[in-house]
């Protein structure tokens, strides 16, 4: 895939855009921590979307795929400025956000601060808080002690074909972002599906966040034998078929 490329003063952000009906909301997918857009989940939305005839955009935070940037000094404050970014720069109207794991927790920022355009979000697995309350709060003292002198460890959390360095700047940084910790000022209907099978997000983070959003338009859909991914076939459709009603109404200017 040959991306385009968004060119800002300090980096380099990697997208591809597909243009749809320019009546209906466009949908924004949201890579997870140490992916790209060349995923199984955003390249199925695109064949949707192509499909369906929807706007559809995917990009790559710096430090992912093919944009600029180094990886290990990334933070989430890092990536959701470039989330806001391509957001800003290359959409037009209502967006419906698509959130795999971080790029859940970074969609709930997003929709937090841009409560106007954000006419939906969807969470796959979605890890608002996920530095601190999945690594930081079950590293051993011998861990903590190495990430704070050595400044980066091996995600424990992750399985040993998608290990990602975790640096101390990463959790420190990631502090001024915590979510759960009141109540979540979210105004859209929220979608989030979990797998209960998920080893790096417990199902219960799901209700979780649901809990910490005021609004009655939350809905939670357990898959009883679903895992963190969810690219499974029977998983893929499930986010279609979740995500297709809320692109149908027409997109009010």
């Amino acid at each position: 895939m040959v991306p385009d490329f968004l060119n800002l003063p300090d980096r380099r952000l990697a997208y591809q855009r597909l243009r749809g009906r320019a009546n209906l909301p466009g949908i924004v997918f949201l890579g997870g921590f140490a992916s790209d857009m060349t995923g199984t989940k955003a390249s199925y939305l695109a064949r949707c979307c192509a499909e369906a005839d929807r706007t559809f955009l995917r990009f790559d935070y710096r430090g992912h795929g093919q944009s600029s940037g180094d990886f290990r000094f990334g933070t989430i404050g890092d990536w959701f400025e470039d989330a806001c970014a391509v957001f800003d720069r290359l959409t037009q109207g209502p967006q419906i956000l698509v959130g795999s794991s971080m790029g859940g927790w970074l969609a709930l920022m997003l929709a937090r601060v841009r409560p106007g355009s954000v006419k939906a979000l969807v969470g796959i697995a979605a890890a608002p808080d996920f530095t601190e309350d999945f690594i930081w709060e079950n590293l051993t003292a011998m861990q903590r002690a190495q990430l704070t002198r050595t400044g980066e460890i091996a995600d424990p959390t992750a399985p040993p074909d998608q290990q990602a360095p975790i640096t101390f700047r990463l959790i420190e940084e990631a502090r001024k972002h915590l979510l759960l910790r009141e109540p979540l000022t979210v105004s859209c209907p929220v979608r989030l599906l979990q797998g209960q099978r998920d080893t790096e997000v417990p199902w219960q983070h799901a209700l979780r966040i649901a809990e910490h959003i005021p609004h009655e338009d939350v809905r939670v859909t357990l898959i009883k034998d679903g895992d963190h991914r969810l690219s499974r076939s029977a998983d893929l459709e499930l986010l279609w078929e979740t995500l297709r009603p809320l692109t149908e109404a027409p997109a009010v200017a």
